[in-house]
């Protein structure tokens, strides 16, 4: 058991390596924050019409089905 133990521990230490530092996170962040601004008027507009769309889909279906 610590033989896994360590096997673990020592394949997760490489991982570190890859987070980035906090300067770059807030970065990051803030991109991701304006990217989510910036699509939420487009989503709100879209989503309705791909609602609506998926409903007929899947109406059409069941009705080809149910013959």
């Amino acid at each position: 058991m610590l033989q896994l133990f360590f096997a673990i521990a020592f394949s997760a230490v490489p991982l570190t390596l890859y987070l980035p530092p906090i300067r770059s996170l807030n970065l990051f962040v803030e991109t991701m924050e304006d990217l989510m601004r910036q699509t939420t008027v487009y989503t709100l507009r879209t989503y309705p019409r791909v609602r609506l769309a998926c409903s007929r889909l899947l109406a059409s279906i069941l009705r080809i089905r149910s013959r």
